[in-house]
């Protein structure tokens, strides 16, 4: 069954970990893991019928290449990436890409939520545009303290498999 509650995701330290990177001579990511429990969890949330866009900052050939090594590339219904798009986060055309390719209209927006690891980028570009915003804060490699009210998530959950409860509870008060 399809459910209410619409994900946005960032990928780098939300779902892969980049950590684990290995680039070519062009920054191309060809290797990476995943965080610990995030393969799992995505691919359960995606099996509940959550639609799950990406959106993230890199190039689309480094996303095809880890999604394809990790057997993850399925759970996206559409990728959003800044290299296509020319932007990158908090930019709000990297959201308004999102909900153009998934058919959303302004009246969608309470449904979405937008889950990342950089208060920067994630939470204050979900936040400026008018979704919810999650923030994974399981990184020691950004600096999770907002420095300002837009940088400042509506939850924040310590590890990948927080966020299935999560979204639960969110889909329900739908």
């Amino acid at each position: 069954m399809e459910k209410k509650l619409i994900v946005f995701t960032d990928s780098g330290d939300t779902i892969i970990d980049e950590g684990t990177e290995v680039r070519d001579e062009n920054g191309i990511v060809i290797h990476a893991q995943t965080i610990p429990q995030a393969a799992e969890t995505m691919a359960e949330i995606h099996r509940r019928g959550y639609l799950i866009a990406m959106v993230a900052d890199g190039e689309e050939k480094s996303f095809e290449n880890v999604y394809i090594e990790n057997g993850l590339g399925y759970i996206f219904k559409t990728r959003t990436i800044s290299e296509i798009v020319g932007v990158q986060k908090p930019a709000r055309e990297m959201f308004e890409d999102a909900m153009e390719k998934n058919g959303l209209t302004e009246e969608d927006k309470k449904r979405i939520v937008m889950v990342g690891n950089n208060v920067k980028k994630d939470i204050a570009g979900a936040n400026r545009f008018g979704i919810t915003s999650i923030l994974l804060d399981w990184s020691p490699r950004y600096d999770m303290e907002p420095k300002n009210p837009d940088e400042k998530a509506d939850y924040i959950i310590h590890k990948p498999e927080e966020l299935l409860p999560l979204l639960e509870k969110l889909n329900n008060q739908l």
